[in-house]
């Protein structure tokens, strides 16, 4: 089957297609149509470029060399960290933190911010869709600290109750920390609501923009946050590399994270003072490369156009919608309209378990993820021990949407056959 490319008139699919190798590649005897992308995302040959142009011609430690490599590695890197200020609309790029993605953006708070500012008695307010690398550190810190987390409920069709949230967030509220977009449901939340009940309560907003920032346009200003963290892996960049933005204020306020080289400013014999931002919450020698990745893949996004991105994968998204909703025995979950959600479509079909189901699709070169998601208590929510989920992103076409409902369609013929034997 030859995979077709179909786009609205603002983006050229088969140019888009054509940039990223791995897209050519065969699985199974089958051309590959990669679905899994809410896990991670390919990599156009930009990326890729930029990772070998690094250990060709520029490797070299940054912030610790006068030499000619030294200066050029660190000028790239550092314009990495205005380019991520820019892309997120930062009032300031020295409140830009390199992690090593998501999960240790969110650990990095939980410790450098939560273990000085959470006390017993002290309110913590996530919700029910977290992925658990947002809902883990907290429910640590919680314990460590002698702090009640609280979780915000969802209705039945995964959106968060925010009538629920405003009782949920109190007095006692230190920290509301919530997904911007579910990795499950796709689920849209909104934000600037959630700021506005944190803030009126003098609360802090952590925001896991993981899924959110790679598909559509993320201001922080807009969204008035407090802290906000993505990984450059689900967003057409290398693995191993993410961000952190904080408020300045607060971040300059917090202890570091790590000790070691880099993040000092002064070490004596028995005490050490540290340094400015972002260099105190960045110990170590860098993931230089990987921070060079993302610059590519930042790049590449700002050239398309964020907005018509996440227009695309809206269409996208309700086609996807209107064709599932078409097979007989399966149940999708979140919102019914495209618009009130990314493009992560998660369901289950009648007497097929998710796993047989991805390994079916695998057999036709199909790749979508199964599981828990890393969200047990949003499927003990709705009753299950898994989804099957297929989620999209800027290089995916209709046409692989037509194959994903043909190759379900097919594993249902399969196990219909086999049920009456």
């Amino acid at each position: 089957m030859i995979v077709k490319a179909e786009a609205p008139v603002q983006l050229d699919l088969d140019a888009i297609r054509a940039d990223f190798p791995i897209l050519k590649r065969r699985v199974n005897g089958e051309p590959l149509i990669y679905l899994d992308n809410a896990a991670t995302t390919h990599k156009p040959q930009g990326v890729i470029d930029s990772l070998v142009r690094y250990y060709s011609e520029q490797n070299a430690n940054v912030h610790r060399g006068v030499h000619t490599l030294s200066q050029q590695a660190t000028d790239a890197f550092e314009a990495v960290r205005e380019q991520v200020a820019g892309f997120i609309n930062a009032p300031t790029s020295r409140s830009v933190i390199f992690t090593r993605g998501t999960t240790e953006a969110v650990n990095l708070v939980a410790y450098a911010w939560g273990e000085a500012e959470i006390q017993a008695g002290d309110v913590i307010v996530s919700s029910l869709m977290e992925h658990h690398s947002n809902l883990v550190p907290w429910q640590r810190l919680a314990q460590k600290q002698g702090a009640e987390l609280r979780l915000i409920p969802l209705s039945d069709e995964g959106q968060l109750d925010l009538e629920a949230a405003a009782s949920l967030i109190d007095s006692r509220t230190k920290l509301v920390a919530i997904t911007q977009m579910s990795n499950v449901l796709g689920t849209l939340n909104d934000i600037p609501a959630l700021a506005k009940m944190a803030h009126a309560v003098g609360a802090k907003l952590f925001v896991d923009g993981a899924q959110s920032v790679p598909h559509l346009p993320v201001d922080v200003q807009a969204l008035d946050c407090d802290f906000l963290a993505f990984s450059a892996h689900k967003m057409a960049g290398p693995t191993g590399i993410g961000v952190l933005w904080g408020r300045e204020e607060i971040l300059a306020a917090m202890q570091p994270f790590h000790g070691g080289g880099a993040m000092i400013k002064e070490v004596f014999e028995t005490y050490s003072t540290f340094g400015d931002l972002p260099y105190r919450f960045e110990a170590g020698t860098p993931h230089i490369e990987g921070v060079l990745g993302l610059g590519a893949a930042l790049d590449y996004l700002q050239n398309l156009g964020m907005d018509k991105l996440h227009s695309y994968e809206t269409e996208l998204t309700e086609y996807a919608l209107e064709q599932l909703q078409k097979i007989e025995g399966l149940q999708l979950y979140g919102l019914p309209k495209a618009e009130q959600r990314g493009g992560i479509l998660a369901f289950n079909l009648a007497g097929i378990h998710p796993t047989d189901l991805g390994a079916l699709l695998d057999q036709q070169g199909i790749a979508i993820r199964t599981g828990h998601h890393c969200c047990q208590p949003l499927m003990r929510r709705f009753g299950v021990t898994g989804m099957a989920r297929a989620s999209l992103y800027l290089y995916n076409t209709r046409s692989e949407v037509d194959a994903l409902i043909s190759g379900i369609q097919r594993a249902q013929r399969i196990f219909a056959r086999a049920s009456k034997k």
